[in-house]
């Protein structure tokens, strides 16, 4: 079982380095579809993609 998890654990770190910017990464994405549910204009969803993505990796950069 051990060997199971430490697959896992590496295909996983093979796309996932940074478990915080990917949740953060996960969430700007869940608000832009939330943005675009309610009927917000496309460039309101487009925008919170672009600058939340942007945002997301510039303080990623910054911390590392």
């Amino acid at each position: 079982m051990t060997l199971v998890r430490a697959i896992v654990r590496e295909l996983i770190g093979l796309f996932v380095d940074d478990g915080s910017f990917a949740l953060t990464i996960i969430g700007i994405v869940l608000l832009a579809i939330a943005s675009a549910g309610v009927g917000a204009p496309m460039a309101v969803t487009g925008g919170t993609l672009i600058v939340g993505c942007i945002g997301a990796l510039s303080w990623s950069v910054l911390v590392a």
